[in-house]
């Protein structure tokens, strides 16, 4: 995105054309991925407990980033006064394939795409779908040296096992600290009843993690929360849609309220940007920033 679009054809207006992830170009051929950074579905609710529908969340994401593609060559954001995404090379990789009612194949798929995006040198950006597909997404780190997890989410996600389900949306990021490569946690966001129960919260913080919820971030303010982030060499970022408040994001499959309002983790998101001076995180950044985060809830 260097250049502006529609002074070299088509006005193409976001109603008009293909509805790819902020009208990106398809990549197809996943072993000759071309770009900075590459959107993938991963369409997969089969691990809910409650509402589901997140299967549909990928399609819709793709639909409401149209809004905030008028064929500039970036993205202008006048209360910062930056030109976000010049220069930046994006496209849309598809949906990994999801076979119905089987986790383990679908998990398996969309690893396999996380991996050849990482392969190829490209900032994966994946879009669900319920958390359960964090699973795969962390496993394809396994060869990209230590990293550490920022999570922001209404619930911690750290359930062990339970009925002999250990990958449903309850349980990823307690298989995430189950990983050599996985140097810790950041938990934010966190509060009301969900399915990790008290010793879950003890494991995780046995296991490396530091877990705040709504009103401790507030407290503390970005500045302190950004200070309790350890230094790493790379950071998975990780987005549940109920970490916002259901009054500005309903379409949850699990509200919880008293959730972040939107500029609360966009600021966080900012903030990180210049402590984790990391050109994936950068990229990543920007488009939480101008695309995923005002999209997502849009497709709400």
């Amino acid at each position: 995105m260097s250049e502006n679009n529609y002074e070299k054809g088509r006005l193409n207006l976001p109603f008009v054309g293909f509805c790819t992830f902020g009208k990106s170009p398809i990549s197809e051929d996943w072993d000759n991925i071309k770009a900075d950074v590459a959107f993938m579905g991963a369409p997969f609710d089969c691990g809910t407990q409650w509402r589901s529908g997140a299967r549909m969340g990928p399609r819709s994401i793709r639909e409401a980033s149209t809004l905030f593609s008028f064929g500039h060559g970036g993205a202008y954001s006048y209360e910062d006064d930056t030109m976000y995404l010049q220069g930046v090379k994006m496209v849309d990789m598809g949906d990994a394939d999801i076979i119905h009612t089987n986790t383990e194949q679908s998990h398996a798929n969309i690893e396999y795409g996380v991996r050849k995006a990482l392969a190829a040198g490209v900032l994966p950006v994946v879009a669900g779908g319920d958390h359960s597909i964090n699973a795969p997404c962390i496993q394809a780190f396994d060869d990209q040296g230590p990293i550490h997890i920022i999570q922001i989410d209404a619930h911690l996600d750290f359930v062990d096992e339970r009925h002999g389900v250990r990958f449903g949306h309850g349980n990823p990021l307690r298989r995430a600290a189950e990983r050599s490569y996985v140097t810790g946690l950041t938990q934010v966001g966190i509060r009301n009843v969900s399915s990790t129960a008290r010793e879950g919260y003890e494991d995780a913080r046995r296991m490396g993690s530091d877990i705040l919820s709504v009103r401790q971030f507030r407290q503390l303010g970005v500045e302190q929360v950004l200070e309790r982030i350890p230094a790493a060499r790379r950071y998975y970022v990780t987005i549940d849609i109920d970490a916002f408040c259901p009054s500005i994001a309903p379409g949850t499959g699990t509200p919880s309220h008293g959730g972040f309002l939107y500029y609360e983790v966009l600021e966080l998101l900012q903030e990180s940007l210049f402590r984790i001076n990391i050109f994936s995180i950068l990229i990543l950044l920007k488009i939480l920033q101008m695309l995923l985060l005002p999209m997502v809830l849009l497709a709400i």
